[in-house]
């Protein structure tokens, strides 16, 4: 196997043991980028000299004889919407298209601090604003499993990244499904922290109150290996939980026995594929195998989920990108006759049209006369899906459903119609808005293409869904998956 196959352990394994090091590996992965990046493109900016520059510092610190991080020396690709000192942080939009931040995201100083070595910044939908990548200012990226099927959205660049081998891991963010979606689409594994687990410090904010960065991985255990490094708590994010973190890694092993796993019937309905419904099935047989008790459940408000967050989102979305107006920093339009024209064309000029489109629901929904009947009963709305997930959690220790109603489809062909496009979130929006962790994990495939199973946590609790999920990878190897890139 090729080092670019390997996972984050088996690579810091080889590293440890000085069969590699940190720069043969990181030229592995570049050497990978260049010859398949021209048809995947899931990178905005792929930064050869600064990985180079931090392997070889890596390199000194394992031969330091320090006790090494298992990242020490582990390439990583970092979705372009999370601030990087000196690199550029694009938001894969027009209008921050040259923007270098002064400084790092609280994860990306814990990934320096731990010795990985930064790749580049992965594509994304602009803002984080979409579920196929097509939204991006620059280019839609391209599903390794099938260069003309999407890879997911929005961060589809890392996930990307990850099945194509350009990187072993990746960090994404997670508002609506974020993370989870192209996980699922594109056969790797993607988590979803608790709100307020992992800092957002750094991260530009796209919905303030459901944004959550987590990691995109080959398999289970490098899920857990990121999630120790980033979680906990940061004076710097108002919104960070200033709980304990355990140690992801040292809670996989134990297996699923006596563990209740409530199925909700809201996510099995109408526009559920067949191949991807057979999947997820055969993955529940595979933990009531292992001795899960696994039983049907519902969780009823679900079905106004998805348009409680489609008002919530953007309403945030609208204040949060006020801004960028051309005055402060990236892209000034030109030629104006005065301020106000100014602000109009910079942000004309500068936002694609998903981004506008959502400005402008947002604003909308904000507007006097229109609050209470929008964006007050949204919310309202959005109470009601978190009691149904403490109801469930006070009879199931997790719940499990798909991660996507579908496998990746084609480009273009949900990209004119933004209602089947938001559909594409059913199954994800539901656990951003109360809150909850939640893990897609590879279960199979269908049409050839992969099948996420999603599993939903209690609060703070990311730990047993790495356990479940490394249990049933465990006995069913359905990860990690290779595509015949």
């Amino acid at each position: 196997m090729e080092l670019h196959q390997k996972t984050v352990s088996e690579l810091s394994a080889l590293l440890v043991r000085g069969e590699v090091s940190s720069r043969e590996v990181t030229e592995a992965f570049l050497e990978r980028i260049e010859e398949v990046e021209t048809r995947v493109r899931a990178f905005v900016t792929v930064d050869a000299e600064g990985a180079l520059a931090a392997a070889d510092a890596a390199d000194a610190r394992l031969r330091s004889g320090d006790r090494p991080s298992p990242l020490t020396g582990v390439p990583i690709a970092i979705k372009d919407n999370i601030c990087t000192k000196g690199l550029k942080t694009t938001c894969s939009s027009r209008i921050l298209e040259g923007y270098i931040p002064p400084y790092d995201a609280t994860v990306v100083k814990a990934l320096r601090r731990a010795g990985a070595v930064i790749i580049g910044k992965a594509n994304l939908d602009e803002f984080a604003m979409g579920s196929s990548v097509e939204n991006s200012a620059f280019y839609p990226t391209h599903n390794p499993w099938d260069l003309d099927r999407v890879p997911g959205g929005s961060s589809g660049g890392s996930a990307a990244a990850v099945a194509a081998g350009e990187a072993p891991c990746a960090l994404g963010s997670d508002t609506g499904g974020s993370v989870r979606q192209p996980a699922s689409l594109c056969g790797v594994v993607g988590l979803k922290p608790t709100y307020g687990r992992v800092s957002r410090f750094g991260l530009v904010a796209f919905a303030s109150s459901l944004d959550q960065i987590g990691p995109i991985t080959r398999d289970v255990r490098d899920a857990a290996l990121l999630m120790d490094v980033i979680a906990g708590h940061d004076p710097l994010d108002a919104t960070s939980a200033d709980v304990e973190v355990p140690e992801y890694t040292a809670s996989l092993e134990g297996g699923v026995r006596g563990l209740r796993i409530g199925v909700p019937r809201e996510y099995f309905g109408s526009g559920l594929e067949p191949g991807v419904e057979e999947a997820v099935r055969k993955a529940l047989d595979v933990l009531a195998d292992l001795g899960a008790e696994v039983e049907e459940c519902s969780l009823p408000h679900t079905e106004y989920a998805l348009s409680a967050y489609y008002i919530i989102a953007p309403a945030e979305a609208s204040s949060n990108l006020a801004r960028y107006d051309g005055v402060r920093y990236g892209y000034r339009a030109a030629g104006a006759e005065d301020l106000l024209g100014m602000y109009g064309r910079t942000r004309r000029e500068g936002f694609g049209e998903e981004v506008k489109r959502r400005i402008m629901l947002g604003t909308y929904a904000l507007s006097a006369g229109y609050y209470d009947a929008y964006y007050l009963k949204a919310q309202q709305v959005r109470t009601l899906v978190r009691r149904d997930f403490e109801a469930a959690f006070e009879r199931f220790d997790l719940l499990a459903a798909p991660t996507s109603p579908t496998v990746a489809f084609g480009i273009g062909q949900k990209i004119d119609d933004p209602l089947q496009m938001y559909l594409s979130d059913v199954c994800t929006v539901p656990v951003n808005l109360a809150g909850v962790p939640a893990l897609s994990v590879p279960c199979g495939l269908s049409d050839g293409l992969p099948v996420g199973l999603q599993l939903m946590g209690r609060p703070l609790d990311e730990a047993t869904l790495l356990r479940v999920a490394y249990a049933y990878e465990q006995e069913t190897g359905n990860s990690p998956l290779y595509p015949a890139l």
